[in-house]
């Protein structure tokens, strides 16, 4: 069986390598995502199983008529799911989140989604914030970056991923509280 998911994922990446023009980006996304994976605490097995858990919540969202529209973001490590987004109403957040409940192999929704509407300035302050922060996670010595999820939402900054320690946990926690703009800070990161 995982065999053959692997020959899924070749065949779909020669295709993809022949398209013009594809080469260098897919290379270049290979090779990021073969350093995270070198760099990830988890094991591989744990990779494949919280990367299946969130496709699998991610395309239950997509094909449910009350969700299918929205942006939401949806991590999962040692398969809990985060949720971070903006949602219309709290049907939708609870929507939501009973879809990522009734994902198989998800042992915990963190429904951080937030109710209201997000302006442009919104979005822009929160793209300012999240590249800050993610810029600031990169030049920190001791500090795993690509390891670390930063998602922003309304100047709320959610952290999820897998640190070694609590010393770099605390580090990573300190440049997001730091950062101008961001209102509160979320630690969902997993010490392993």
């Amino acid at each position: 069986m995982m065999f053959l998911n692997m020959k899924s994922v070749g065949v779909c990446l020669c295709l993809l390598i022949t398209c013009a023009g594809c080469g260098p980006a897919i290379v270049g996304t290979a090779a990021v995502g073969a350093y995270k994976g070198t760099t990830d605490e988890r094991t591989f097995g744990h990779m494949v199983d919280d990367s299946l858990i969130t496709g699998g919540v991610k395309t239950r969202l997509l094909s449910d008529k009350f969700s299918s529209g929205l942006k939401i973001d949806v991590d999962t490590v040692e398969q809990v799911v985060t949720l971070t987004g903006v949602v219309e109403n709290a049907e939708q957040r609870r929507i939501a989140e009973n879809i990522a409940l009734a994902t198989p192999n998800v042992r915990r929704v963190e429904n951080l989604l937030t109710v209201g509407s997000k302006s442009t300035g919104e979005r822009f302050d929160d793209a300012v914030i999240l590249s800050k922060i993610n810029t600031s996670l990169m030049k920190e010595p001791g500090v795993r970056s690509l390891n670390i999820d930063v998602d922003v939402n309304q100047g709320r900054v959610t952290l999820t991923g897998i640190v070694t320690s609590s010393v770099e946990r605390d580090r990573v926690v300190n440049i997001a509280r730091s950062c101008p703009g961001a209102i509160s800070v979320r630690d969902n990161l997993v010490i392993k």
